[in-house]
């Protein structure tokens, strides 16, 4: 994970996600090591395997193959000039829980051989790590109060998206993948559909918003030409 970060630029979407999920996992490490999960060798499988499919995605972009469709639009918008970091690092959240956290949960169950009941505990002390990743984004990413107010559509963006909702959704999900393993082929239709739909929701957290500073200079150029409103 460190490799990643080296090789793209600081203001790179992938990276920015990226830098601040290194932070949480050595966190995650710290913690394993500390005994803070009830069964480390469950939570450490499950947090290698979350982590991979991370790396996986972005090897495969590195690779010219195509991510999965809920980690296309930050590959495909990563260096836009008007999507803001803040939206870069949520939009990896979206992906990294709404489609990689529950098949990470299922293939840690089947190569365990345990039932879903056996990783809940884990599962929601993975979700007390996610929020930490969640804090601080928000702290390291969000602009300052004379940035963001109600006006700014970068306010409802945030307003629009949930982790809890997202952690409590890839729970179910994991749920859902969990019965259906004895039928793959609908197993297989469930986890395309949920990838897409995830993959619908990052696009949306990265809609082009033109910065605070451009906007309030284009309206002041307009009224000084007499074209103001």
């Amino acid at each position: 994970m460190r490799g990643v970060g080296a090789r793209l630029p600081q203001g790179d979407g992938v990276a920015v996600f990226g830098r601040v999920y290194l932070s949480v996992t050595v966190e995650l490490q710290r913690r394993l090591e500390s005994g803070w999960f009830s069964d480390r060798a469950s939570a450490e499988e499950l947090g290698a395997r979350f982590a991979g499919r991370f790396l996986a995605a972005v090897g495969a972009h590195a690779a010219g193959h195509r991510p999965p469709a809920s980690w296309r639009p930050l590959f495909q918008m990563r260096r836009h000039p008007y999507v803001r970091p803040l939206q870069f690092a949520l939009a990896g959240i979206n992906a990294h829980v709404g489609y990689d956290l529950p098949l990470a949960l299922l293939a840690t169950c089947e190569a365990r051989q345990t039932e879903p009941e056996a990783l809940e505990g884990d599962f929601e002390r993975v979700g007390d790590l996610l929020t930490l990743l969640e804090e601080r984004i928000r702290e390291e990413l969000m602009p300052g109060p004379d940035v963001l107010d109600v006006a700014d559509p970068l306010t409802h963006l945030l307003g629009s998206w949930s982790l809890e909702m997202a952690r409590s959704g890839a729970w179910m999900a994991f749920r859902a993948l969990w019965g259906l393993r004895v039928q793959p082929e609908l197993a297989g239709e469930f986890a395309e559909g949920l990838d897409a739909s995830v993959g619908l929701a990052g696009r949306c957290l990265l809609t082009p918003l033109p910065c605070a500073d451009r906007a309030h200079g284009g309206d002041a150029t307009r009224r000084s030409s007499g074209h103001g409103a």
